[in-house]
């Protein structure tokens, strides 16, 4: 049986150019499954083609990227937030302050606090990955599974009894 395919490659280099899946053209662009059981070699312009294949984001990346906010962010703007309340509180009291005194004297305004610099999260360098398009997957389990067949029909193929080899009569 055909080992469980899934359709998700990632590109890597090699050392050595063999042709290209679709055009047999050298290049040493490969997508390896992430188990390695599965690989292809394919050229850059492939990897660009729709028809081919697609640059994958998972799930959770998509939602950060539509806007989902870290706990940190969200503190940082309530604090913010918090100050600029605090500002408006005290300049009205300033001003019911002033009223009775002198504009010069009470005016103060107070020191904004340096935004402190947040650690960027360190980032690990990952290959990119690939998902084929359906046909061209489809191709590559078909392959597998004609593959691992015929390996099947040979082990097979060797426990049956030989043709008799003898004359008959």
């Amino acid at each position: 049986m055909p080992p469980k395919l899934q359709n998700l490659y990632y590109q890597r280099a090699a050392g050595t150019e063999k042709p290209c899946f679709i055009c047999r053209r050298p290049t040493t662009i490969v997508l390896a499954a992430a188990d390695v059981s599965d690989w292809l070699y394919t050229c850059a312009g492939h990897l660009t083609d729709r028809g081919f294949a697609s640059a994958y984001e998972p799930p959770e990346e998509k939602a950060d990227a539509l806007g989902s906010v870290s706990q940190e962010d969200i503190a940082q703007v309530k604090e913010e937030y918090e100050e600029r309340l605090r500002r408006r509180r005290e300049k009205k009291e300033e001003k019911e302050g002033d009223k009775s005194k002198d504009k010069d004297k009470g005016k103060k305004s107070p020191a904004s606090p340096s935004p402190s610099p947040s650690p960027a999260p360190t980032s690990q360098p990952s290959h990119k990955r690939f998902v084929l398009h359906k046909d061209i997957f489809a191709l590559r389990v078909a392959e597998k599974r004609r593959v691992a067949q015929t390996s099947q029909a040979k082990e097979v193929g060797r426990s049956l009894p030989g043709a008799p080899r003898g004359a008959l009569g």
